[in-house]
């Protein structure tokens, strides 16, 4: 499945470049065929590594692992912005891309097992005992589960921040630029200028330390607070929200800080990735995490940044279209589309404080031998009294 994905999502890449403007239905579809191979394999691997590592292990691998999504998003605008000035075509991005999807198809299939579901955890009985549920008892099993809930909200705030700052944040740099009188404006697309540069560079650059962090920070901090790892997420996004607000009002008068700022905003986001995959592995039973880690994207895409940057855009529309038409007032609409950004954050964290809350019961029914689909009010008590049983002091 992780094989199919990357074939699908390097080949619809790969083919989208060919596509001329007459057939722009066959660019969108192919750009919907790219994201169903991403997300196979975003479903996928985090529930592999769960497989394969527990505990300290597992928060560390699990790091590793999500340090290259921003990494990647960041090396995309950098990737994006080098070759368009080498080619002068933006199609050749996509044409040099299959080449590192080749490689990783590659390690794949040479490197990369297959375990066992909770092999690692040595619940045999967990993973394997008993029928497998239907898909829709999956699904009602989790509705059940608070924290699975609560922590998909946060992630789809997470991911509404980011799919409105990946897709405006460039532009609004690049007008905050012509505000301060350090370039001139642009009046017909494409505008030149090194803002998707920088942004990238800033992503990249607080997508590794962010992700270290996050992980770090939870796998010492779980030791004297069990509850450590949505607290962590709740904390970096309401303090991320202050840091995205502050970068927004002050770009107009002052952009060097403008630009800390929205760099801080990025780091503390960025803290968030290894942990939410690190509680929704722990508080969903094995069997069932491939399907908890697809509902969790699909909401965190539907509700999160498939519609974040259309929103922004319509606000930053609504705004503009009541104020004199300038260059500036367009500038300060936007700005201001992006405030709504900050009150998601804080949302976000408030899911996150609740996710806090049923972290411990979520865990011990995960963890309780034999459990399945609880079907039951029987079985779930059984499963928290042994997961009580077996807490640490």
């Amino acid at each position: 499945m992780l094989s199919i994905g990357i074939l699908l999502w390097s080949g619809a890449g790969l083919s989208s470049s060919f596509i001329s403007s007459q057939y722009s239905w066959l660019f969108f579809l192919s750009r919907g065929v790219v994201g169903m191979g991403s997300a196979s394999f975003s479903t996928i691997a985090p529930t592999v590594l769960g497989d394969l590592f527990v505990r300290d292990q597992r928060t560390r691998v699990l790091a590793i692992f999500y340090i290259f999504i921003p990494v990647g998003s960041g090396l995309g605008y950098v990737l994006g912005s080098a070759v368009l000035q080498l080619t002068g075509n933006w199609r050749w991005a996509f044409r040099v891309t299959p080449c590192l999807e080749a490689m990783a198809l590659i390690l794949l299939m040479v490197l990369v097992p297959d375990p066992p579901r909770g092999a690692a955890e040595k619940q045999e009985e967990v993973a394997m005992g008993g029928p497998r549920g239907s898909w829709c008892e999956d699904v009602r099993y989790l509705g059940t589960n608070w924290s699975f809930v609560w922590s998909t909200l946060g992630v789809t705030a997470i991911a509404f921040v980011t799919g409105a700052l990946g897709f405006w944040a460039p532009k609004f740099l690049f007008e905050a630029r012509v505000v301060h009188g350090l370039q001139p404006p642009c009046l017909q697309e494409p505008c030149s200028g090194q803002d998707s540069l920088i942004f990238g560079a800033l992503t990249v650059a607080t997508g590794i330390v962010g992700v270290v962090l996050g992980a770090e920070a939870s796998r010492r901090y779980k030791k004297a607070n069990p509850r450590a790892e949505p607290l962590i997420c709740a904390c970096s996004l309401l303090a991320a929200a202050p840091c995205l607000c502050l970068a927004l009002v002050l770009a107009p008068t002052t952009f060097l800080a403008s630009y800390v700022l929205l760099a801080l905003g990025e780091l503390l986001l960025s803290c968030n990735w290894a942990v939410v995959a690190d509680i929704l592995l722990s508080v969903v039973v094995p069997r069932c995490r491939g399907t908890a880690e697809g509902l969790q994207i699909t909401v965190g895409h539907i509700l999160g940044d498939a519609g974040s940057p259309y929103l922004t855009g319509l606000v930053s529309s609504t705004l503009r279209a009541g104020r004199p038409d300038s260059y500036l007032q367009a500038f300060l609409s936007l700005q201001q589309s992006f405030l709504c950004c900050a009150f998601v954050l804080a949302l976000g964290g408030g899911c996150f404080l609740l996710t806090a809350l049923r972290l411990e019961r979520d865990q011990a029914r995960a963890r309780a031998p034999g459990t399945g689909t609880p079907d039951s009010k029987d079985m779930e008590s059984r499963a928290l009294l042994s997961g009580a049983a077996t807490e640490p002091p």
